[in-house]
């Protein structure tokens, strides 16, 4: 599932949890690919705890990850989207309908009360790690809007 460079899409690649590795202290991040297998601009999926996330490296060297399933389809495709800007905003635009979503908080900048979950990225020596769990500032701003 991890399509890295610019090989075919590969077997899927299910992230591995540092507490298999390192013990329970830095339990729930998941080591998913090395950080120069991601190409700036070119989306990619990924197992995650037993979920598909869409993982994106920015041109500025950032690396984000969000759900793959599109909200508005149904279908595991934002990987297969687009990344750009709307304004100072980052977005990774769906390949199907062609929404939005702002890669920080989640939220659809073309239907406010629709959103994709959030995960927390590091960078280690080299490789990406993901937290399993949705990022908690992604839950609150979706509940703000939402409430009003």
């Amino acid at each position: 599932m991890l399509q890295v460079g610019t090989g075919e899409l590969s077997a899927v690649r299910r992230g591995r949890s540092t507490s298999e590795r390192l013990g329970s202290a830095v339990r729930g991040w998941f080591q998913i690919c090395r950080y120069d297998e991601l190409l700036p601009g070119r989306p990619v999926a990924a197992w995650l705890d037993g979920k598909q996330v869409a993982v994106v490296r920015l041109v500025d060297g950032t690396v984000h990850a969000v759900d793959n399933k599109d909200p508005f389809c149904g279908a595991n495709v934002l990987a297969r989207g687009i990344t750009g800007s709307r304004g100072e905003i980052d977005v990774l635009i769906s390949p199907m309908y062609k929404h939005a979503f702002d890669l920080r908080s989640g939220r659809c900048l073309d239907d406010g009360s629709v959103r994709v979950s959030v995960y927390d990225v590091r960078v280690r020596e080299g490789w990406v790690w993901i937290r399993a769990g949705e990022r908690r500032s992604s839950r609150r701003v979706a509940e703000r809007q939402c409430d009003g």
